[in-house]
């Protein structure tokens, strides 16, 4: 089999996986089924031929250490998800997408250009103090991660949004 070859129960299998991990941590997958099965065929493929789920809508370098942002779920699924209602490819998406509330639609890079990273990296290397972005503690369980904006639901306790505040 060529990895152009995947078969429909692979996909199934791995629709229902991601379904259920998805749902679980509160988060969605887009509900359109032939569009979100395209994407889990796009991954499956990516892992034959990478060794990783690279996100299928992006270039990957095949280097794994290079692609770590984008393998899925990716860095930025959090951030888009928060800003636009939905992932970079859309195999995630905000409950208000999910509804049929808000359709999704394309939205803009946000990943940084190779120039960019090496450099981004560079400055990491010498920070000494301070964080990059804000720490967020859910008011339930005591859950901590640093990012823009509180994730839609806490991973732990299922909690919302909005019992989550700045915690640094």
């Amino acid at each position: 089999m060529n990895e152009q070859e995947v078969s429909i129960a692979e996909i199934d299998r791995l629709h229902e996986r991601l379904f259920r991990e998805a749902e679980g941590a509160g988060y969605h997958l887009n509900p359109d089924m032939e569009f979100t099965k395209w994407l889990i065929k796009s991954l499956i493929i990516n892992e034959r031929r990478y060794g990783y789920w690279a996100c299928p809508c992006r270039l990957a370098s095949g280097k794994k250490k290079d692609d770590l942002d984008i393998i899925c779920p990716c860095d930025y699924r959090d951030p888009d998800l928060n800003k636009y209602d939905v992932c970079y490819c859309a195999l995630y998406v905000s409950d208000t997408v999910r509804k049929g509330e808000k359709k999704a639609s394309s939205i803009p890079e946000r990943r940084p250009s190779p120039a960019e990273r090496k450099r981004e990296t560079q400055k990491k290397g010498r920070r000494l103090t301070g964080l990059s972005l804000p720490v967020w503690r859910c008011k339930i369980c005591g859950y901590l991660c640093a990012r823009e904006q509180p994730p839609e639901v806490c991973p732990i306790c299922k909690a919302k949004k909005d019992r989550f505040e700045q915690f640094m």
